[in-house]
């Protein structure tokens, strides 16, 4: 009883004992599922009826499949676009937002407000009604003498960039992390600029912009595995159409896995794309040391 109550005292013990929900809902909700994905990969499997075993089949058939090459195309053309996008704009909102004013704190819950709402399926109709051949693009453009009725979801060369518009106006999160970095950067080195008679274009490439690459490369991460992880904004405003010309990988995943019962061949779908977003973080950090500043202030 005694070792018991000692062993219960302990720092240790009790470290282990907080952290033994997160422990467990990570191994039943994380690691599990993930077996049982990686095993269905390696079967036929409809959810109806028992997985059977057929080795490598699903990806064989996968790499013979031209949709899964044209969802891949879809993807990175939408995250290598609406990611740059998205911190550009974080940025220079961000920039904006450094001098304090009185309503500061409304205009930062306003732009932020759009990265907690904009990956819903509320905003993703409204924005399906706003591009519709009747919606109000058309009629702005129609009011001030453009007669346009185009229908913007329907056509294969406007309706990606749709859905980039989408992401990129959800940039919230980003630029509340850019004005936090901003605020860090000591006023000193501005004013020795000044005192060297450096213009605001040279402040910002060779004081603002080095001390904001590892920001930057933070953001760049993150919203990278975003923007490959997109769904809502495809599947709700597009479902894929015209053409697959909206089709991302992760509907595509979602469409074997639920609309054609062919759930060992998704599961085979989410392992490439883990790899994928796998070699791609790679990538990124393998690059890190060449253009991202980490010699401190």
């Amino acid at each position: 009883m005694k070792m018991l109550k000692k062993a219960m005292n302990n720092e240790r013990t009790a470290g282990i004992i907080f952290t033994m929900p997160f422990t467990i809902g990570f191994l039943l909700f994380m690691i599990v599922p993930m077996g049982i994905s990686l095993y269905y990969s390696f079967c036929s499997y409809d959810i109806l009826s028992p997985p059977v075993f057929t080795g490598l089949q699903n990806f064989k058939t996968m790499f013979a499949d031209e949709t899964f090459y044209k969802s891949i195309k879809v993807t990175f053309f939408f995250a290598f676009v609406s990611v740059p996008l998205r911190l550009l704009f974080a940025l220079i909102v961000a920039m904006l937002l450094l001098k304090s004013t009185k309503m500061t704190g409304f205009y930062r819950a306003a732009y932020y407000l759009p990265s907690i709402i904009g990956g819903s399926v509320a905003v993703a109709i409204l924005w399906k009604r706003m591009f519709a051949t009747d919606g109000v693009i058309n009629k702005l453009l129609q009011a001030v003498g453009i007669n346009c009725t185009m229908s913007w979801l329907g056509n294969t060369n406007t309706a990606i960039w749709v859905l980039i518009i989408l992401a990129g106006w959800q940039f919230g999160s980003s630029m509340l992390i850019f004005l936090s970095s901003l605020k860090q950067i000591p006023q000193s080195l501005y004013e020795a600029a000044n005192v060297d008679g450096a213009n605001g274009i040279s402040k910002f490439f060779r004081i603002t912009l080095p001390l904001l690459t590892p920001t930057i490369f933070f953001n760049l991460v993150m919203q990278m595995i975003n923007g490959f992880l997109a769904f809502t904004q495809s599947y709700i405003i597009t479902q894929g159409k015209p053409m697959n010309s909206t089709l991302f990988y992760p509907v595509d995943m979602y469409q074997q896995s639920f609309e054609f019962y062919n759930t060992g061949y998704g599961a085979a779908l989410a392992w490439v794309m883990l790899a994928m977003i796998g070699m791609i973080t790679l990538f990124l950090f393998a690059t890190k040391k060449f253009w991202v500043y980490e010699g401190g202030l």
